[in-house]
């Protein structure tokens, strides 16, 4: 019995949990659903720099992670958007992460690093893509081979 039989699984999950909360978040804050900006139910004004353009990149970067479609870099670009949160906001209030209110930004930060390194997953709409490539490529050379002469 293989021991790493739930890894692909596991992964995938926790790409969709996470890519589910960092895109409910940033809808919370760019349509104030879902108790809105800090709880306010008021969206952020269209354009304001940085929270809308923050919150954007959480709504798409957390819908393209949560589907898998392009889930490495559109996780890169969301671990990169909660480090610059973490350092530009929440660090210079105090050091640590319990002390400037910055562990969702860290926890965030690492886990779609995490994404970006490890992949998707076996659920990934990447991998049905990729799979799906690979196996017209592959019928591809099978029909030429079977072609007479």
């Amino acid at each position: 019995m293989r021991t790493d039989r739930f890894g692909g699984p596991a992964l995938s999950l926790f790409r969709m949990v996470i890519g589910l909360l960092f895109l409910c978040h940033g809808l919370a804050s760019l349509f104030g659903v879902l108790g809105g900006n800090r709880g306010s139910g008021e969206p952020i004004p269209l354009g304001q720099w940085p929270g809308w353009w923050a919150a954007l990149i959480q709504g798409l970067c957390g819908l393209l992670v949560f589907v898998g479609l392009f889930a490495r870099p559109a996780a890169l670009l969301a671990s990169g958007s909660m480090a610059y949160a973490y350092f530009m906001v929440h660090q210079p209030e105090a050091l640590l992460p319990l002390s400037n209110h910055g562990e969702l930004a860290v926890l965030f930060c690492w886990s779609f690093f995490l994404v970006a390194v490890l992949g998707p997953g076996n659920w990934a709409l990447d991998t049905l893509l990729r799979q799906r490539t690979a196996d017209a490529v592959e019928f591809g050379a099978d029909d030429r081979r079977s072609v007479p002469a």
